[in-house]
């Protein structure tokens, strides 16, 4: 008798708890209609890319690289600022990797034309220093790539970008190495003072 009447507890207890419940279903939002005010004046952004690969055709090199940013929209989509980079080069035959690092100031600028309301094609160019832990003294480094930025939320975009790099490995040598890069990354949109 008491295993019945236990059974019949925990059944009507399960039965109870499952219509008490309410289910609710959400889907990760995937994209948000903001037309120009992420990239308006005054406004500022910050990420970066989480993850450059590349392959250097003089070196038969593989890297990967950490490009942290932060920049300044001096009028409505345009924006200036600095980046900096870490990363990481493997050569083939060789048993030793690189470090890389850097900072370069940079330009952006967002096109109006094929834009839509949830993304925006953009050119990005970039100069500055950097150095290894390969060699000694400093590097000069520059790219450019064109890149598509696709808004998830109101102030957050997934962008994609694929472009070319030229590095001087050293800036009293001649040695020198370029190749084309893809990076994946996030940028995060931060309203200003508006004027």
């Amino acid at each position: 008798m008491k295993k019945v009447l236990l059974s019949s507890l925990l059944a009507l207890g399960v039965a109870f708890g499952s219509f008490a419940q309410k289910r609710i279903e959400t889907t990760p939002q995937m994209s948000e209609s903001v037309g120009m005010e992420p990239i308006r004046q005054g406004n500022w952004m910050v990420g970066g890319s989480v993850g450059s690969l590349g392959y250097s055709f003089e070196g038969e090199s593989f890297n990967i690289q950490l490009n942290p940013r932060a920049g300044y929209f001096i009028s409505d989509g345009i924006a200036i600022g600095a980046q900096a980079a870490l990363g990481l080069q493997t050569v083939s035959g060789d048993a030793d990797n690189v470090w890389n690092y850097g900072i370069a100031p940079f330009v952006r600028y967002y096109f109006p034309e094929g834009s839509s309301s949830t993304g925006r094609f953009f050119g990005h160019g970039n100069v500055g220093i950097g150095g290894s832990s390969a060699g000694n003294g400093a590097s000069f480094e520059a790219g450019i790539a064109g890149g598509y930025a696709h808004f998830i939320t109101r102030n957050v975009a997934l962008e994609t970008t694929l472009g070319y790099n030229y590095s001087k490995a050293n800036l009293n040598s001649g040695g020198g190495a370029n190749g084309l890069g893809v990076s994946l990354g996030f940028q995060i949109y931060l309203p200003g003072n508006r004027r």
